[in-house]
């Protein structure tokens, strides 16, 4: 199922949208109602509460930075305000010189996930949908740290919609292009940790909640964007998350 989020009668449900008509799920995926398209109108796609992100999560991306093979998933953060959706504008702020990139697979938490197997973490899994990690990279450099770099309103476009029923995403391909041109190409058989084992690993740190999204680490390939670009990320099976990019 994919799913995206609409208003039908004032109220926010998920829903997949077929045809003229328009499927309406709870959390749980469980039929509600079928209503007609016309009646129902687009909602953001997500609210996170969190946004959990990985670092250093592609073997290929660590050979790319001459870096070191993390020991465990390095977890860094970037706020619900960071959130925007396909199609909306990733606005580069006037604080940064370089911003970058990084087309990542985004894991959608459904039920409330704490001290989670890895074995039983894709029962806790609402769904997959593209995600693009963008980072003030001058400032990541600067800092030392991620929170600023990456944590500027619209650094988080996620979408276009939330694909139910495609998992543990063992070797899909992922891309990223910039204005037609591709930038990015890996697979995610390439990760140094999968992403459910990344979902159990979070879950012993720190309780997730249905809504809260985990970024998984992005392939080699990273570079900067510019005023004017079109920046569009494709996980296979889950479509192609496009945002403009404005100064």
């Amino acid at each position: 199922m994919f799913m995206t989020r609409v208003d039908y009668q004032g109220r926010a449900y998920w829903a997949e949208c077929r045809d003229d008509q328009a499927v309406l799920v709870d959390w749980n995926l469980k039929e509600l109602a079928r209503v007609s398209r016309q009646d129902v109108f687009a909602r953001p796609l997500l609210h996170p509460g969190k946004v959990v992100c990985v670092g250093l999560n592609y073997y290929a991306h660590a050979r790319e930075m001459d870096m070191a093979l993390p020991e465990e998933p390095l977890l860094f953060f970037k706020p619900g305000s960071a959130v925007i959706d396909h199609g909306q504008p990733i606005r580069l702020p006037a604080h940064s010189a370089e911003v970058h990139y990084e087309g990542e697979l985004a894991v959608v938490i459904g039920r409330l996930c704490r001290n989670v197997p890895e074995a039983q973490a894709g029962g806790y899994v609402l769904g997959y949908t593209c995600a693009n990690d963008v980072t003030a990279r001058d400032l990541q450099r600067k800092d030392g740290l991620y929170a600023r770099a990456k944590g500027f309103d619209t650094f988080c476009p996620l979408g276009p919609g939330i694909e139910t029923d495609i998992e543990p995403f063992a070797d899909a391909a992922i891309r990223t292009t910039v204005n037609g041109g591709e930038v990015q190409s890996g697979r995610t058989s390439d990760m140094i940790v999968s992403p459910l084992a990344l979902v159990s690993f979070i879950s012993r740190v720190m309780t997730l909640h249905p809504g809260d999204v985990v970024l998984t680490g992005t392939p080699p390939g990273v570079g900067r964007i510019q005023p004017g670009d079109r920046v569009c990320v494709e996980v296979e099976g889950l479509g192609s998350l496009c945002n403009p990019v404005l100064g």
